[in-house]
C-alpha cells in the first residue's frame, strides 16, 4: 500500500519566492507556441528561422528596456549562474592573469561566492568585505582593500536571505574612480525593484529568469558598451560570441514576457509586496513578544522579504509542525551542531538564535488571506514547540 505524505494533501502556501518563483500564465502563453509551432533554429534563413529570431530580438528589447539598457549590451544564458561566471571567469580570462584580483561581499550567493574561490584556488586573490549589523557592506573596508591588482569587483545588488539592498551607485562611484569594473548579481532585486544599469552605474548586471516568474534554465546578461569578456566555453558565434550555443527560443521569449509585465505593473505591485511583508511583521511580533526579530529591518531592503528570528525554538522544528507551509529556514542544524548561512554569520548573527531563522519571501500570487494564515500557523507552531522544550 503507497503510503502518502502528511504534506501531500495539504493545500500549501508558498512564500518563498526568493528561492524560486512560478511561471506567470502570460510567460507560459508565450512559450509553448515556440515549443510546438515555431520551433526552427534562429540563425537559419528560412521561414522558422525567421520567426524564432523575431522572437529571439523582441525578448531581448524588452529586457534591456526592464533594466535601462541598449539590446545590444544584453545576452542571454543558461540563468544567474552561469551569467556569474561568465564575468568573473570571462575577466580573468581577458586579463590572461589568473592571479589578478578580484573583491567580493562576504554574503554573496554561491553563484559568485564559489566562482571566486575557484579563481582564489587557481593563484588568484580574492578579498571578502565585510558587512555591518544590518546586512550592508562595508565601504570603507572595500576601499582599503582595492589596489593596482585587482580587476574586477562584484558585489550582489539585494541579498537572497535577509533582502538587505547594497550601496551599488557608491560603489560604482568608488570602482570607477580606480578603473575597475563593476558586476551586481541582481537576481534577487529585477521584477521586486527598481533596477537601472546607469542608476547603479554598473559594467556587469546579472538576471536570473526562474526569480522573474520565467522558467528556470533562462537569465541574462547586462555588459556595459565598452566592456569585453573572453568565453568560458567555445563554438559558433552565438550572442555575439560571448555565449556559444543555439538559443532556447521559448525561454529567452518567456524570458522577455515575463521583463514586460514587470515594466507594465511597476510601483504598484512593488507597494502591495511590502504591505504583505509589514502585514505578516506585526502579526508575529504582536503574538510572540519579546525575543522575536527580524534581520535587516533597519536597512533598505526587498519589499517582499522577511528574516525573522522565532526564539527558543530550532526552523526545522517548527516548520516540521506546519507541513503545507513553503519558506526557507537560516541555518542547517545536525545533532551536535548548528551550521549558519554565511548571511547569518556576516551580520553577527549567534548559533542559538540562527538556530530559529525562517525566511518567508512574498510573491505575485500571495494573498492576505495566505499571508494571515502563515502567521498564525507559525505562531500556533511556535507555541507548540515552546510547549515540548
Amino acid at each position: 500500500m503507497r503510503v502518502v505524505p502528511r504534506w501531500y494533501s495539504v493545500t500549501p502556501i508558498y512564500l518563498d519566492y526568493n528561492a524560486t518563483t512560478p511561471v506567470d500564465p502570460t510567460v507560459a502563453d508565450t512559450i509553448v507556441p515556440l515549443l510546438r509551432e515555431h520551433y526552427g533554429n534562429p540563425s537559419s534563413s528560412h521561414a522558422l528561422g525567421k520567426v524564432c529570431r523575431e522572437a529571439v530580438d523582441k525578448a531581448r528589447q524588452q529586457v534591456a528596456s526592464l533594466v535601462g539598457a541598449s539590446p545590444d549590451e544584453i545576452f542571454f544564458t543558461a540563468g544567474g549562474t552561469e551569467s556569474n561566471n561568465l564575468v568573473i571567469q570571462g575577466t580573468f580570462l581577458k586579463e590572461g592573469n589568473r592571479t589578478a584580483g578580484m573583491v567580493t561581499s562576504c554574503f554573496e550567493h554561491p553563484a559568485v561566492r564559489n566562482p571566486a574561490l575557484f579563481h582564489r584556488e587557481n593563484g588568484g586573490e580574492v578579498s571578502f568585505v565585510k558587512t555591518d549589523s544590518s546586512g550592508v557592506i562595508d565601504l570603507d573596508e572595500l576601499k582599503q582593500v582595492l589596489n593596482d591588482r585587482t580587476r574586477l569587483v562584484s558585489v550582489m545588488h539585494a541579498n537572497n536571505e535577509i533582502g538587505t539592498l547594497q550601496p551599488i551607485r557608491e560603489l560604482s562611484e568608488i570602482c570607477s574612480l580606480r578603473g575597475i569594473p563593476l558586476h551586481t548579481d541582481a537576481a534577487q532585486s529585477v521584477g521586486k525593484v527598481p533596477v537601472r544599469v546607469d542608476d547603479l552605474g554598473v559594467d556587469f548586471l546579472t538576471i536570473a529568469g526562474h526569480k522573474l516568474y520565467a522558467p528556470k534554465g533562462v537569465g541574462a546578461l547586462y555588459i556595459r558598451r565598452g566592456q569585453t569578456l573572453l568565453p568560458s566555453i567555445q563554438g559558433a558565434n552565438h550572442e555575439n560570441g560571448v555565449r556559444p550555443g543555439t538559443e532556447n527560443v521559448p525561454y529567452i521569449a518567456g524570458l522577455g514576457a515575463a521583463a514586460q509585465l514587470v515594466m507594465e505593473q511597476g510601483k504598484e505591485k512593488e507597494k502591495q509586496l511590502q504591505n504583505l511583508r509589514d502585514r505578516l511583521e506585526r502579526h508575529l511580533a504582536e503574538q510572540i513578544g519579546n525575543g522575536i526579530s527580524f534581520n535587516g529591518c533597519l536597512a533598505e531592503r526587498l519589499p517582499n522579504t522577511s528574516s525573522v528570528n522565532f526564539p527558543g525554538v530550532e526552523a526545522t522544528q517548527l516548520l516540521a509542525e506546519i507541513p503545507g507551509l513553503c519558506v526557507s529556514t537560516g541555518a542547517a542544524c545536525h545533532s551536535d551542531s548548528i551550521r549558519l548561512s554565511d548571511t547569518l554569520k556576516a551580520i553577527g548573527i549567534d548559533e542559538q538564535t540562527g538556530a530559529g531563522t525562517v525566511r518567508i519571501s512574498c510573491g505575485r500570487f500571495t494573498t492576505e488571506e495566505e499571508v494571515d494564515r502563515a502567521g498564525n500557523l507559525l505562531v500556533e507552531a511556535w507555541g507548540a514547540c515552546r510547549q515540548v522544550k
